[in-house]
């Protein structure tokens, strides 16, 4: 079925939700799912609706003009419009560690996530034979503090070759710079464990361990330019027992983080999260 999405943000007022409504009867929408919220400490409103558009009333390329003449103008009202088709196309970072990739592979696979994969980048060899056995084609590209700037540039190249939409971080083990992330605003999903800033370092779980936690989680954020301070699209969160050993934490670690991860690129990909500010509205 293909669908319209229509995201709105404005000042909180009288009438929104009744002029929108009204849009998409106007022009004969079949209105799928809408949800909506005020933040009463800012009077934000926004809004999500989506509705088939087999027998909509307007052609795909004028919905945008004609709802910014009959609604938008009105309420000083930011709006996205999206539609799910083509296909998104997503871009995977990996290093070294396989699991979130596995997961993300296996998934698209199975049909669980409508996405196309033009191409995986790693910093690593470790995982170019994971990738190729989904006949996704797979860049090397090294990265290190010499050649930062120079490796960033053959990224970007093969990011805007291939028309990528948005990126994953699939456990990628460089932080990107300022100019990639404006390449790619609210565009670029990271993952990581949730011990943060606590436990930072290449073991966190064994530190963790060490410390004798209860509960280990993990987080999915959009990258911004303060390191894993962006913001937030989602988290979870497992206990862990006094008989769980380094081994068994990481294990529970990282399925904790395949399951984020795999959440935020699906509400991504359904056009359910909207980012405003430092944080996000889920639309669920």
């Amino acid at each position: 079925m293909k669908k319209a999405i229509l995201i709105v943000q404005c000042p909180d007022q009288k009438g929104i939700v009744a002029h929108v409504s009204d849009f998409l009867y106007k022009y004969q929408g079949n209105i799928l799912e809408v949800d909506q919220h005020v933040d009463e400490e800012i009077g934000m409103f926004f809004m999500r609706a989506a509705w088939e558009l087999e027998s909509f009333g307007l052609e795909k390329d004028a919905i945008g003009p004609t709802f910014e003449k009959e609604v938008a103008g009105k309420f000083r009202m930011k709006f996205d419009l999206y539609f799910n088709f083509p296909k998104p196309r997503m871009a995977i970072f990996v290093s070294k560690l396989s699991h979130c990739l596995f997961d993300i592979l296996s998934r698209v696979y199975s049909g669980q996530f409508d996405v196309d994969i033009p191409l995986v980048i790693s910093n690593h060899l470790d995982l170019k034979e994971v990738v190729t056995a989904f006949h996704v084609p797979f860049f090397h590209i090294p990265v290190d503090k010499s050649n930062k700037k120079d490796a960033e540039k053959q990224q970007i190249a093969l990011l805007e070759q291939n028309n990528i939409d948005f990126i994953v971080l699939a456990r990628y083990m460089q932080i990107l710079s300022s100019d990639f992330i404006n390449h790619y605003p609210n565009q670029v999903i990271n993952i990581h464990h949730s011990f943060l800033p606590a436990f930072v370092g290449a073991k966190p779980y064994h530190a963790a361990y060490e410390r004798g936690v209860k509960i280990i989680g993990a987080t999915a954020h959009y990258v911004t330019e303060e390191l894993d301070a962006g913001p937030i699209i989602e988290q979870e969160v497992a206990r862990v027992r006094h008989h769980n050993t380094p081994a068994d934490l990481v294990q529970i670690g990282q399925d904790v983080e395949k399951v984020v991860l795999s959440k935020a690129i699906k509400y991504h990909l359904e056009r359910k999260v909207l980012a405003y500010r430092n944080k996000t509205i889920i639309f669920y």
